[in-house]
């Protein structure tokens, strides 16, 4: 399952990218999934990236 980005400049907030994150681990029937694929695994990277961001306080405004 792969989320639409957020549009250009929209910072998401913490709750959303957590969404998002617990999101790429849950397969089509709400089951865990245990591996992610190489494209899923580069998102999860850029959300943490993004959630560590809005923890440091590097953004300002979510949307």
């Amino acid at each position: 399952m792969f989320l639409s980005p957020a549009p250009d400049g929209v910072a998401l907030s913490a709750a959303e990218l957590n969404e998002r994150i617990r999101a790429l681990w849950i397969d089509g029937r709400g089951h865990p999934t245990l591996r992610l694929t190489d494209a899923q695994r580069a998102e999860y990277h850029c959300l943490l990236a993004a959630l560590r961001d809005v923890e440091r306080g590097d953004v300002v405004e979510a949307a």
